[in-house]
């Protein structure tokens, strides 16, 4: 192979749309812009949203809800995961080393899902009710999360 005969896959390239270029091409004439108005005019746009001056939709509606952005730092581990994790040892560095939680992530929460036969203890690691009598029943142990200070 030289350099010289390097050429892009068949297909992945083709030839720019060249429109105003006469009845022939099929693009003359108006150049598929249509007859007249604001959107055939060169510079003739607006911005996404823009109703003709006319309130837009998204400002027409009610402001709605709350996103915390504390929420990327929350993450969940189902039952089911610890069970497949197999470690009788469960804190956040054994999580973030199998991915089952992001890096980012600084607090978790064991939710009830799925079912749990091994003995699993949590370390710094919160449980919600059903989890944590799931895990105790398995013969594992909560200990709880330290506060945040």
């Amino acid at each position: 192979m030289q350099i010289n005969t390097i050429k892009p896959a068949a297909g992945s390239k083709h030839a720019k749309r060249r429109v105003g270029r006469g009845i022939g091409s099929g693009l003359g004439k108006t150049a598929g812009r249509g007859h007249k108005g604001q959107k055939s005019r060169a510079g003739g746009f607006h911005k996404v949203g823009f109703e003709g001056g006319q309130m837009p939709l998204q400002r027409r509606l009610p402001k709605r809800g709350f996103k915390s952005a504390q929420l990327k730092y929350n993450g969940e581990v189902t039952l089911s995961d610890l069970e497949r994790l197999g470690a009788d040892e469960v804190d956040l560095l054994t999580l973030k080393a199998a991915g089952l939680v992001r890096e980012l992530i600084k607090t978790v929460k064991v939710i009830k899902s799925g079912a749990l036969t091994k003995k699993v203890v949590l370390k710094g690691i919160a449980a919600t009710a059903g989890a944590k009598a799931a895990i105790e029943a398995a013969g594992g142990t909560v200990e709880a999360a330290p506060a945040a200070a």
